[in-house]
Order: C-alpha cells, then sequence, then structure tokens
C-alpha cells in the first residue's frame, strides 16, 4: 500500500491574496504535484481536514502507521512536505525518528493517530 499525502484543497491562510479566487490549499497541491511526487507516495485531494484555523493543512496515512496531520503549510514548504512524506513512506510504522522530519513537520503537528487494531482472526 502506497503513503496517502491527503492535501486539503479549500484550506485558506490568513496571509492569502484576497484577490486570488484559487484557494492557498490548491496552490500548495500544484506546487507538490509539480516538485514530483515520491516513490511510494500518492497524493489525494479533498475539501476539507478540518483545520482550518491552521490552515493549509495536509495529512500522511497508510494501513497500519501511525497518522498524522499537519498545518500551517503553505507552498513554498512543498519540498519540505514531500522529503517528509518519503521518510514516513520508508518507516515500518510511521513514526520517523524526530531528527530526521523536517522541521516544519517538527514544529507544526496538528495531529498524531495511531493505526487502527488489525481485526482479530477467527
Amino acid at each position: 500500500m502506497p503513503t496517502i499525502l491527503t492535501v486539503c484543497t479549500t484550506c485558506k491562510r490568513t496571509d492569502a491574496d484576497p484577490a486570488d479566487e484559487t484557494r492557498p490549499g490548491t496552490h500548495l497541491l500544484r506546487a507538490l504535484r509539480d516538485q514530483g511526487v515520491p516513490d511510494g507516495v500518492e497524493i489525494h485531494e479533498v475539501e476539507c481536514l478540518s483545520a482550518c484555523s491552521n490552515g493549509c493543512a495536509v495529512a500522511l496515512s497508510e494501513p497500519g502507521k501511525w497518522s498524522y496531520v499537519y498545518g500551517r503549510m503553505s507552498s513554498e514548504d512543498a519540498a519540505d512536505i514531500l522529503a517528509g512524506a518519503a521518510a514516513y513512506a520508508a518507516t515500518d510504522d510511521g513514526l520517523v525518528p524526530w531528527r530526521e522530519r523536517p522541521v516544519i513537520f517538527r514544529k507544526q503537528s496538528l495531529a498524531r493517530i495511531p493505526p487502527f487494531p488489525e481485526p482479530e482472526q477467527e
């Protein structure tokens, strides 16, 4: 299973240009795709991650791994987000060692969500 990098396309930022009709989350999505997605990572877009006061928001998830939600991202952070996604994809459990995470992931984490438990076999 690939790592899923989810990007909220409806996210706003307080410093966004009010004359620009394209939401900052959509600009972030485009910047990530323009950089080139790392092996083992897929980008999915959603209309809301419910992190509105911390936009732009992205999430990393993969079955059997811890999931993360990060906020206060911008299109200028695309390279760091993709580096963090690649590091996450390379783990067995989603736990990238602290010092190996991009600084934005160390400082702008909004949530860490445990993996779903494996279903019991009968």
